[in-house]
């Protein structure tokens, strides 16, 4: 597939963006002598300060942004989270709420919104936000539809050393950059990207970092195909790791699309799960538009379990996002609402709570990592749990 000269127009000034951009990173490809990892350009383009896609200023989220969130859809979403955070709370743990990558911010103001109906306010929600842009979103959002809770509001700049509550990442792990392995002729490389006429092209080299080669090994011996493409995710492996030496007491949910070891990696999937998204059109050209369009991967969720397991984490829990949100009570928050709405704003919520629900959607499409730190079974884990599946 390759659709870049269907996709939306580009104003001028947003190409200049994205052309600025561009002269940055072949300068990057200059100074390491003719080409960078995939994982750093993806980095680049997603997180160079000031023009990076996280890192500008360009809307991202909803209709006029290039992707949906759940919060975005329903306040359901938020709402059944918030009781199975109520259930950790219940163990004695510190009320506090950690998120990673708050987006609009709607997700911590619907779990707020629902946990001080439940008499289970946080005494901090604490936002760990890399983007400067979205955190002045978040906080202006924040103010505006729940001013009465905003002091309980804190924004980080680095993860705290150690943290008793509950851990957020909603669509996080899909956003951090991904090395990509080509497995060719039986021989293992990493694809970099390099410059050609001015172009950026890709070059595949062997091998060399000690950790991609022993994950890429292990998949060679999976797969029989000739040519063979795929990510591995070691930026959020280490990420994991160091949210799992911070945690001592509570629960981490990572809530994301994507599949267990042995669905991600089949021999089906040859050219991996990297995409492109610009103005809700999706595309496979990660050199088009670099800083305008967001570039993602699936998560590989076996692996984050193991990970976690090694870090001294139960792996409490593995869900489809409409299993998860279930057991949080969805339903009966949703008929709550529907006894007390105008018919009107019930079909759209009801359109709503299809799409986080439905298989064709978000309801299978995502899933849901449950890790936990000291404390007791957490019931509705066990509800439809997939741990299995690992």
């Amino acid at each position: 597939m390759n659709n870049k000269h269907t996709l939306s127009a580009v104003s001028p000034e947003a190409q200049q963006h994205s052309d600025a951009l561009k002269e940055l990173i072949k300068k990057q490809i200059q100074s390491e002598g003719g080409s960078i990892s995939f994982a750093k350009y993806m980095h680049a383009c997603l997180y160079t300060s000031g023009y990076g896609y996280y890192s500008a200023g360009s809307h991202k989220l909803g209709e006029q942004g290039d992707f949906t969130t759940a919060p975005e859809i329903s306040p359901f979403f938020g709402y059944s989270i918030a009781n199975h955070i109520i259930d950790v709370f219940a163990q004695k743990t510190q009320k506090h709420i950690l998120e990673f990558g708050a987006g609009s911010g709607q997700l911590a103001i619907d779990i707020m919104v629902y946990l001080e109906k439940s008499h289970e306010l946080p005494e901090f929600y604490y936002i760990l936000e890399i983007s400067a842009d979205l955190r002045q979103r978040q906080q202006q959002h924040i103010q505006q539809l729940i001013p009465g809770l905003i002091d309980r509001f804190v924004w980080l700049d680095k993860l705290p050393e150690q943290f008793e509550g509950v851990i957020l990442a909603n669509e996080v792990c899909d956003a951090m950059p991904v090395n990509l392995i080509k497995i060719k002729e039986h021989q293992l490389y990493e694809r970099h990207v390099c410059l050609n006429n001015n172009h950026f092209a890709w070059r595949d080299i062997p091998v060399t970092d000690d950790e991609l080669m022993q994950q890429g090994t292990r998949l060679q011996t999976l797969i029989s195909t000739d040519i063979y493409e795929t990510e591995i995710h070691l930026a959020s492996q280490q990420w994991l790791r160091t949210i799992a030496q911070s945690l001592k007491k509570g629960a981490f949910f990572i809530i994301d699309y994507g599949y267990s070891f042995n669905t991600f990696y089949n021999e089906e999937r040859k050219q991996g799960t990297l995409c492109c998204y610009y103005r809700h059109q999706l595309n496979n050209d990660p050199f088009y538009l670099p800083g305008l369009q967001d570039i993602t991967a699936h998560t590989e969720f076996t692996t984050l379990a193991d990970i976690a397991f090694e870090q001294g984490l139960d792996v409490a829990g593995f869900h489809e996002q409409s299993d998860f949100l279930m057991a949080g009570g969805i339903t009966d928050i949703a008929a709550e609402f529907h006894n007390n709405m105008p018919t009107a704003d019930w079909l759209q919520q009801s359109a709503g709570l299809k799409q986080l629900l439905m298989p064709s959607q978000m309801g299978q499409q995502f899933k849901v990592l449950s890790l936990t730190k000291n404390l007791e079974l957490l019931a509705r884990l066990s509800i439809n749990d997939r741990r299995y599946q690992l």
